[in-house]
């Protein structure tokens, strides 16, 4: 049924009331989305993934928190995940808590114009004055991971937003690189490898891994892009690796997760979207591999290197 359309010849007075309270029309949702109505239907009828408030007369309203789960669902989409999976996944609880009586907001914000005016300078500023204040881990947590989380549902829909994705993701892999590049310089030791399972050109939490594991001065290797099974093994001999870190937050190939776990002769994390995508089939494997891990977020990946005393 079409909300737009009248539904009988008495007037829908719960509909203006609503609007005028701040709920946002389905016509209005799908503008500010890019999801179109037939689709928005289709996703509470079938898959229950948005309820949103009904009028007397049938008319579908929106809260601000409602398009912002159709963001959320859209992240999902992009990420290769069915609609039929997403609803678990929706309900996964963020990786950070923002604390009550904090700046992280105003510092987020002021990145966020940076990023939109393509301020360079502005960004770095802000960034090397937060990050002179503050350790690596809870900069990740209350300002890098929370901003990438932002940031995502911010660039959906918006004219201009490959543009700004590209500027930042390009700002934030030489700044976390040259930092890493520079403690490597002072550590010694068998790094831990870390790869970009997925086919994105860039995953910005596998650099925030890097990080981590690099601000507890461990040698990191960051590897931007897949490795074969059969080279991975190659790769874990000539760097002598402590462990290895595969992150994606695109499905895998299950297929070869048994290849890729015999080639392992070092403790081996999966991390990333990746590990809410396939769940069952990688917790039923992390039960029955020795030295195999799972991680849902860089904090979490790094957690689980520390507990196994590799860093």
């Amino acid at each position: 049924m079409n909300d737009d359309l009248i539904m009988s010849n008495t007037p829908d007075t719960d509909y203006s009331k609503a609007l005028a309270e701040g709920w946002i029309p389905i016509r209005e949702v799908a503008r500010m989305t890019g999801v179109n109505a037939v689709t928005l239907r289709a996703w509470e009828r079938r898959y229950g993934l948005i309820v949103p408030h009904r009028t007397a007369k049938g008319h579908r309203l929106f809260s601000t928190e409602h398009v912002l789960r159709i963001r959320h669902i859209l992240t999902w989409l992009n990420r290769g995940v069915s609609v039929s999976q997403i609803k678990p996944l929706l309900d996964t609880p963020p990786a950070y808590r923002e604390p009550a009586d904090n700046d992280w907001q105003a510092w987020r914000q002021a990145l966020t114009l940076a990023i939109s005016e393509l301020s360079e300078r502005r960004l770095d500023d802000n960034f090397n004055q937060v990050m002179s204040l503050y350790p690596a881990r809870t900069l990740c947590e209350h300002l890098l991971m929370p901003l990438l989380n932002e940031l995502e549902q911010h660039w959906h829909g918006q004219f201009g937003a490959q543009l700004e994705r590209v500027f930042f993701e390009s700002w934030l892999r030489s700044k976390l690189g040259a930092r890493i590049y520079h403690n490597n310089r002072s550590l010694k030791g068998a790094p831990v490898l870390l790869i970009n399972q997925s086919d994105r050109p860039f995953e910005p939490h596998l650099w925030l891994t890097a990080l981590l594991v690099s601000s507890s001065h461990c040698p990191v290797e960051v590897f931007d892009a897949s490795v074969p099974s059969s080279e991975l093994a190659i790769a874990v001999e000539r760097l002598k690796a402590r462990a290895v870190v595969l992150y994606s937050s695109k499905p895998l190939n299950l297929l070869q997760l048994p290849k890729l776990l015999n080639a392992m002769t070092c403790p081996l994390v999966i991390a990333g979207p990746t590990v809410c995508i396939h769940h069952y089939e990688l917790a039923v494997s992390s039960t029955e591999t020795a030295g195999l891990s799972l991680a849902h977020d860089p904090i979490e990946a790094h957690q689980r290197l520390s507990q196994l005393r590799l860093l």
